[in-house]
């Protein structure tokens, strides 16, 4: 027969289970805001992708003809010109200049 725990033994007992059910719900909560965290990095992509989208069938409105292949290849085609690469290049320092406040 096992021996019967004593008092101090069994809230002893009790304060480490209670520790570790605390532990237990604190990196369940780590665990969510991850998720949580995952998940609006993802929604924010999923925003800026279909705005520029949106974007550029609204500036070239002849793209919503194309089909994903096509497009792709357009676009690589696009912003392979020296030109284009320029003015990209131009708007970044634009934003970094304006961001960081350089001169």
């Amino acid at each position: 027969m096992p021996k019967q725990k004593t008092m101090p033994e069994l809230k002893a007992a009790i304060a480490r289970y209670e520790r570790q059910l605390a532990q237990l719900r604190h990196k369940q909560q780590l665990e969510n805001r991850a998720v949580y965290y995952e998940k609006g990095d993802r929604r924010k992509r999923a925003h800026r992708l279909i705005t520029r989208g949106a974007a550029v069938e609204s500036v070239a409105p002849l793209a919503k003809v194309l089909s994903e292949t096509e497009f792709y290849a357009f676009a690589e085609k696009a912003f392979a010109l020296p030109e284009v690469k320029g003015l990209l290049m131009e708007a970044v320092n634009e934003r970094n200049k304006n961001e960081f406040g350089g001169d």
